[in-house]
């Protein structure tokens, strides 16, 4: 696997090299920088390069410049718990920043558990990932408040009745938002009417879609990524089906919009973050993104760069980058100001965050609301 060590100086200021005379604090990043989910890992990064360089330019961590570690799965599996073993025993990182798929996190996890070393998830919302161990954190929410928020809007607020469930067998990701989904759906008055599945490399969703048209449903919930979701978008229009497309957090993506084009229209998703948020760090983290790539950054650009300035975080609470203060210290924080709002590490070591709905209209990406926990 190509190693990429990504150092990042202080900005507009002349560095020396007694500017930082002690050792690098050693970020670890692994994402899927290539591969079939590359758009997850380049949102990431942009998010993770941002964060490194404000804390450089404000004296790093604890006096100390930060070097981010990059490691690039590939969307492979395997290859996250390969990349956690190498930062962490090659390159001596004090944290794990990754993966955003809960598959992929799930791999390096017991990597990290096993050497005790603090992983942080930016964006992996099943509920297993935590329950590794005391050295795996979050800074999301978790599906069983994703599956409920999707639900309850779809009943609630649009007036769905009858839901087909089309769901990626081969994903923790997927089936457990689906079970999710269903429970609050089924318990608001809604019913399932029917529940297909595919695999993550397929491409054709025509034989599943025509068997969910048969069952006239008025939604069709994808807790999938998306891909998928861009390409069921574009099936599912061809073969006349009119129903909602719902989504979770795996929608988020710019590449969505591209793959799916206009067959999106309407489509609604739960994500983590929204450039409408009005809070002084989120317009501040979307001014500074916006001047560096021309554009708006999204919710996993967002989650990371939080992921990362919450370890800084910790670690000036903790006084020491050392692996275990360091984990004690992410499992005391308490309202830290993010820019996805303010961030609070509960006994299982999940964010309790609020969730943006977000929908398609005019082929862009609009806000509608905030739903809090």
């Amino acid at each position: 696997m190509k190693r990429r060590t990504l150092f990042f100086a202080l900005t507009g200021l002349l560095a020396s090299a007694a500017t930082f005379a002690a050792e690098p604090v050693k970020l670890g990043f692994f994402m899927s920088i290539t591969g079939r989910d590359a758009s997850f890992g380049e949102a990431s990064l942009r998010g993770a390069r941002l964060a490194v360089d404000e804390l450089n330019a404000a004296g790093g961590i604890l006096g100390r410049p930060v070097e981010l570690v990059v490691e690039d799965n590939r969307s492979a599996p395997g290859e996250s718990a390969t990349a956690a073993k190498k930062l962490i025993s090659r390159d001596r990182v004090v944290a794990l920043i990754g993966e955003c798929s809960s598959a992929r996190t799930l791999e390096a996890a017991p990597v990290a558990q096993a050497a005790g070393v603090p992983l942080i998830s930016p964006a992996s919302t099943n509920p297993k990932v935590t329950q590794v161990g005391d050295a795996v954190f979050r800074v999301c929410f978790i599906d069983p408040f994703q599956g409920d928020v999707i639900a309850t809007f779809a009943r609630r607020r649009l007036g769905l009745k009858r839901a087909a469930l089309l769901v990626d067998a081969t994903a923790p990701y997927s089936v457990g938002l689906a079970e999710y989904f269903t429970k609050t759906f089924t318990a608001l008055g809604g019913e399932v009417v029917a529940t297909q599945k595919y695999a993550a490399a397929d491409t054709d969703f025509r034989a599943q879609l025509t068997a969910i048209r048969a069952a006239q449903p008025d939604a069709i919930f994808l807790p999938g990524y998306y891909v998928a979701a861009g390409l069921v978008a574009r099936q599912a229009k061809q073969l006349g089906l009119t129903a909602t497309l719902l989504g979770g957090d795996g929608f988020e993506a710019p590449q969505l919009l591209e793959i799916g084009g206009e067959a999106l229209e309407g489509v609604y998703y739960s994500t983590h973050f929204a450039t409408e948020n009005t809070g002084a760090a989120s317009r501040a983290f979307v001014a500074a993104y916006r001047a560096r790539h021309d554009t708006v950054p999204n919710g996993l650009s967002a989650l990371t760069y939080d992921a990362i300035k919450l370890v800084a975080d910790a670690a000036r609470r903790a006084g020491t980058t050392e692996k275990s203060a360091l984990r004690a210290a992410l499992a005391a924080t308490k309202d830290f100001p993010g820019v996805t709002g303010r961030t609070t590490i509960n006994a299982h070591r999940d964010a309790d965050k609020d969730a943006a709905i977000i929908t398609v209209k005019n082929g862009e990406l609009v806000f509608v609301e905030t739903i809090r926990p």
